[in-house]
């Protein structure tokens, strides 16, 4: 590997240093080998995998550490927070010359785990693994890892469950809430820690008149464009709390995520969201409020001499960035998904008579898609029970292509709509498998979901292309993990 080791440079009161505390009986889950590849992994790293990422392993060119940062969660002050039960054990330099982050999840307490234990169990490793995986393979800017492993210790949550550890991989770790850490608890290391986020992460805002705005703007932009793409992709963060956005728009800490199977856009993914506040559909809303309550963190790198209302007036000017750029990219990617022109007047109208039309129906969102790219219309049609709505937009969908040369837009189509999302009942099924020491069926998944725009027949399953059938529960999923 090739260490970059910046984050520990940084003042010392921004995080504390220790080693993972190894789970007994650690024992081989699964390896992502071409990320591995990516990350310029030796030989002799890819052998000590299970070692690095059960951590019993640590490298002597980076001290493992656990960061402090605060957070508004679910929209209330919860003061200090931080890295609970994960540690930052490496920074590297991948093939690409960028610097990624190691972080190994579930290495045990640290000062900032408050009342947890600094475990992680099984089906939450699972869980993520999967999905990074999958985010990533969509497209979608996102943490991903290079393995996980079981264990033969207990964890107790509701009942007594496996420990098991994750090696994260990450742009960048560094959380809306870092700043709000740091503007209540140590506010004379903002302008150094600002200025490092700008040197790491936007090197490009280093050259404005004014690099904090421009540092500012960007942010927001990335946001908003990842989270377009979650709305397009029909993903469901499930915890948009500030602690767990980062500053770079690369999806973080998405523990309790579903990808929304039927369309409802008030689905309540995580059953420990009892007010409905990080639905999918609030999302892009939530975004902006937590925008919003950073972009106050940035208040007091007000240049000396410059006036203040100004400033705040500047940061305010960044923010009205966000609403057009969320609109822009999701825009564009829904008219892709549709196989519309994106120039044509009526065709957002149209995709959004198709999105009314599988929310009336409670039609599948991805199988939906796939079916009108397939021009598959009467399979639609045969699941709606109000024809006259369907038939009123298939035929304002037809008279916008019929003006058009379609062979491009159904190109666009082909790349902009997944045959495989990874739906709840498809993970717990793994996750129940891996629970009884068979990772097959992870596997199966890792391998499906690499590809999910080319269907795949001699891997996917019936169950793989379809919710659960109406009489049966859906997976219900908690923060507890």
């Amino acid at each position: 590997m090739h260490f970059n080791s910046r984050y520990s440079a940084l003042p010392a009161k921004l995080y504390h240093h220790q080693q993972p505390l190894a789970l007994k009986g650690a024992k081989a889950g699964h390896f992502n080998a071409a990320l591995a590849d990516e990350l310029q992994w030796s030989e002799a790293d890819k052998a000590a995998w299970v070692e690095i990422c059960s951590g019993q392993k640590t490298f002597a060119e980076f001290e493992p550490l656990a960061m402090v940062y605060a957070g508004h969660q679910f929209g209330q002050w919860a003061g200090q927070l931080g890295d609970g039960r994960g540690l930052l054990i490496a920074q590297i330099i991948d093939k690409n010359g960028q610097t990624v982050d190691l972080h190994l999840k579930g290495a045990g307490s640290t000062p900032y785990s408050r009342m947890g234990d600094g475990r992680a169990v099984l089906r939450s490793v699972i869980r993520e693994y999967l999905a990074g995986h999958a985010l990533n393979a969509l497209g979608i800017p996102s943490s991903n890892a290079v393995g996980f492993t079981s264990s033969t210790q207990g964890v107790q949550r509701e009942k007594l469950e496996l420990g098991a550890m994750m090696l994260r991989t990450s742009d960048c770790h560094i959380r809306l809430g870092h700043f709000e850490w740091i503007n209540q608890y140590q506010p004379a290391l903002l302008p150094e820690f600002t200025q490092k986020c700008i040197e790491w992460h936007y090197p490009q805002c280093l050259a404005a008149e004014q690099p904090v705005l421009a540092f500012a703007a960007q942010v927001i932009q990335r946001t908003a464009v990842m989270i377009a793409k979650w709305q397009l992709a029909g993903f469901a963060h499930g915890v948009m709390n500030t602690d767990n956005l980062n500053i770079t728009g690369s999806t973080l800490d998405f523990g309790p995520y579903g990808f929304m199977e039927r369309f409802r856009p008030n689905w309540i993914n995580n059953h420990s969201d009892y007010q409905g506040r990080y639905t999918y559909q609030q999302q892009p809303s939530i975004g902006h409020w937590n925008l919003w309550t950073w972009l106050n963190n940035l208040i007091p790198l007000c240049p000396a001499g410059d006036d203040k209302a100004q400033w705040k007036e500047d940061l305010a000017k960044c923010l009205e960035q966000f609403e057009p750029a969320f609109l822009e990219h999701y825009t564009l990617g829904l008219c892709q998904k549709m196989g519309l022109p994106s120039f044509h007047k009526d065709s957002f109208d149209c995709a959004m008579a198709f999105l009314r039309v599988l929310q009336s129906e409670q039609l599948d969102y991805t199988q939906s898609f796939i079916r009108l790219q397939n021009k598959q219309y009467e399979l639609i049609k045969d699941d709606c029970l109000d024809l006259r709505q369907f038939e009123a937009f298939l035929t304002q969908y037809h008279g916008i292509r019929g003006l058009q040369d379609t062979a491009e837009l159904d190109a666009a189509m082909a790349k902009a709509n997944p045959r495989y999302i990874l739906r709840n009942h498809m993970a717990q099924k793994a996750i129940e498998l891996a629970e009884r020491d068979d990772f097959s069926e992870v596997e199966r998944l890792f391998q499906l979901l690499r590809q999910p725009y080319a269907p795949q027949p001699d891997l996917e399953r019936e169950s793989d292309l379809a919710p659960l059938p109406g009489d049966q529960p859906e997976v219900a999923v908690s923060c507890s993990s």
